[in-house]
């Protein structure tokens, strides 16, 4: 669905983007594309939805240089910024009866995305009047209108409260299972943990690493559990053994047998914590 070979971008002599990054999203995937503020993820959104040219290298999608062939491209993407952008005096309906005539969509599909993004009921409230969470919703509710096939996402639960955030994660994964390409830019690992397939570190315009979560944090995991046990005097007490090793299964197991384990838990790093390590700079 999209292909990315060697792409480069530069403002000016002084300031690049984007450094030769190379890699590929297939159909159904859930992709995640993260690093902190200034480390490429906008302009690389801008270069795949058509609105930048790049410097250099290859992007693709759909088999499309979205640059070049936009029109072609359009109609298989959609895009949720990482600010509102909608008319803030019109009410929920009037935006989106705007983009259905500019797709030449029935009106009933308003209805439709609105009811899935829990926005039915606003749907004569003025944008100005909807909270911040309610204005994210409705920005999706704008994306899917003309049913894509790829939804680009810039930071969609920036700024967020748990609950708003909780309630885009649940229909994201909703569209996902029903077989949409997502590609998501944040620098929230938690999110990034809950919904991804696969994750690329992006650090200073470089790609630093890819790869599934689980198979990152197992990669760079210490090879230690954590556990926590109940003492002779009842006080507990945490101790950090090897993974694997009969010592760590006999200190485990005689722990088990008297009734003295609390609690135990694997040392994987976070994804947090290996974007440091492998690109030594905070996700910020």
């Amino acid at each position: 669905m999209i292909r990315v070979a060697g792409l480069t971008k530069a403002y000016n002599k002084e300031k690049w983007a984007l450094r030769g990054i190379s890699f590929e999203v297939q159909e159904g995937e859930f992709f995640g594309f993260l690093g902190p503020n200034g480390a490429g993820k906008t302009t690389a959104i801008k270069i795949l939805t058509g609105q930048l040219a790049p410097t250099g290298g290859e992007a693709r999608v759909m088999g499309w240089e979205p640059w070049k062939e936009l029109a072609r491209v359009k109609p298989f993407i959609g895009v949720v910024p990482d600010q509102a952008n909608l008319y803030e005096r019109l009410t929920l309906q009037q935006n989106l009866e705007l983009y259905c005539r500019l797709w030449g969509l029935d009106f009933k599909r308003i209805d439709e995305v609105l009811e899935r993004v829990g926005l039915l009921k606003e749907k004569r409230t003025p944008v100005k009047a909807l909270s911040r969470g309610m204005k994210q919703r409705a920005l999706f509710a704008r994306a899917v209108l003309h049913r894509p096939r790829i939804l680009f996402l810039d930071e969609p639960t920036s700024g967020l409260d748990p609950v708003s955030a909780d309630r885009i994660h649940r229909f994201l994964e909703e569209l996902n299972r029903e077989g949409m390409t997502i590609f998501l830019t944040s620098h929230n690992m938690q999110e990034v943990d809950r919904l991804c397939h696969r994750v690329a570190f992006l650090s200073q315009g470089i790609i630093a690493a890819v790869g599934a979560p689980g198979a990152l944090k197992l990669e760079h995991s210490t090879q230690q559990v954590r556990v926590l046990v109940e003492g002779d005097d009842g006080a507990l007490e945490e101790q950090v053994l090897a993974l694997n090793g009969t010592e760590s299964a006999e200190k485990i197991g005689d722990w088990m047998r008297r009734g003295r384990l609390r609690a135990i838990h694997s040392q994987e790093p976070s994804l947090a914590e290996i974007f440091i390590k492998v690109t030594g700079q905070e996700l910020v």
